[in-house]
Order: C-alpha cells, then sequence, then structure tokens
C-alpha cells in the first residue's frame, strides 16, 4: 500500500509550483534588468555591480540547494531555473558587449547555439528528458565566475579582467560540449519512440 501512496505524494510535490525554491529563481529573473543596468553603468572604483552581480549569481546555487534540502523539486522549477540561467547569461553577455567590454562573438556563439538545441530537442524537452547535465552545471558556473571576473577587472581590480576572459572562453567552450551532449540525448529519445 504504502508504494503506490509515495509515488501519489511525490507527483503531488513535483507538480506544485509556488515553492521557497522557485521563489528564490523568480527573484533572480526579475533581478536580471537591475543587475545588467548596474553593470553597464558601473564605474571604476565601485564594488557596486560586482557586489550585486555576485549575490545575484549565487541564488542559483541557492534554489538548488533548498529545493534537496525542503525536498522541494517541481516541474516549475525544472523549467525556471535553466530558462532564467539562460536568459541570465544572454542578458549579461548582452550588456557586456554593448559596452564594450568582451566581444559580440560571445553573445553570437552562445546564442547560435542555444538556438539549435531549442529546435533539435524542444521535444525531448517537453517530455521531461533533458535533465540538466553536470556539464551542463558547470559551464553555467564559469560562464557566472567569468562574467563576475571580468565586471571586477573594469571596475575595482584589472589583474581580474584576464582571467575572467580566459574562463569566459573556456565557458563557451563547456556551452557547445553541454549542447551537444542534450542534442545526442534528444536524438535517443526520438530513437527510442521510433522503435
Amino acid at each position: 500500500m504504502s508504494g503506490p501512496v509515495e509515488t501519489t505524494e511525490y507527483r503531488s510535490e513535483h507538480l506544485r509550483p509556488w515553492t521557497i525554491p522557485n521563489a528564490v529563481t523568480l527573484l533572480r529573473l526579475l533581478l536580471l534588468v537591475p543587475v545588467c543596468w548596474f553593470v553597464w553603468t558601473g564605474v571604476r572604483g565601485s564594488w557596486l555591480p560586482v557586489v550585486l552581480l555576485a549575490i545575484w549569481a549565487s541564488t542559483d546555487w541557492v534554489d538548488g540547494v533548498l529545493a534537496r534540502a525542503l525536498d522541494q523539486r517541481s516541474k516549475l522549477g525544472e523549467w525556471l531555473d535553466p530558462f532564467t540561467d539562460r536568459l541570465g547569461i544572454w542578458g549579461l553577455a548582452l550588456t557586456l558587449s554593448v559596452s564594450g567590454v568582451i566581444g559580440w562573438w560571445v553573445l553570437g556563439v552562445i546564442v547560435v547555439v542555444d538556438m539549435i538545441v531549442a529546435f533539435s530537442a524542444a521535444k525531448a524537452a517537453r517530455a521531461g528528458e533533458l535533465g540538466v547535465s553536470w556539464i551542463g552545471k558547470a559551464r553555467t558556473a564559469v560562464l557566472f565566475v567569468a562574467v563576475l571576473l571580468v565586471v571586477m577587472g573594469v571596475t575595482v581590480w584589472p589583474p581580474a579582467s584576464g582571467v575572467g576572459r580566459v574562463l569566459l572562453v573556456v565557458g563557451v567552450v563547456l556551452h557547445g560540449v553541454a549542447a551537444a551532449g542534450y542534442i545526442a540525448k534528444a536524438h535517443r529519445h526520438r530513437k527510442a519512440l521510433r522503435s
């Protein structure tokens, strides 16, 4: 008797949209515009853009910790968290490109790769077959740290900029590797449906 009850309870929790981790993710989404604004208008000698960006990026780790600690996983969270990450990376890359801090190629590669994944793996994603891979998580972390260091280099500590730019290249490469993994997983999903 306990098996079906536990499954039903799990599904009920999994489908519940309003959770504390989702609230943190939603906060990260809402703060993206002001964070990009402060990064764009940040002046030399000011730690404000760096601190705001660090707090904003840390919520990506916080919502995952809370989801596991409180056992508050949800379908909404599985979609909202990576969507917010993607939007955040796009927004920050656009802000830094417009500011002339990084080359436009970074934003171009990221957007093109994301579009390819979106078109190639949309069905598998809707079916819940594209959970975030460890490479995808590492990619996001590296890109966030890279952007943080680049902003730090522009505003308060110039040596950080070089390290940030190297990590930016690493992050873009990991972005491509993660995308290839998602596309391969989507291909296996389509193949399984046909068989």
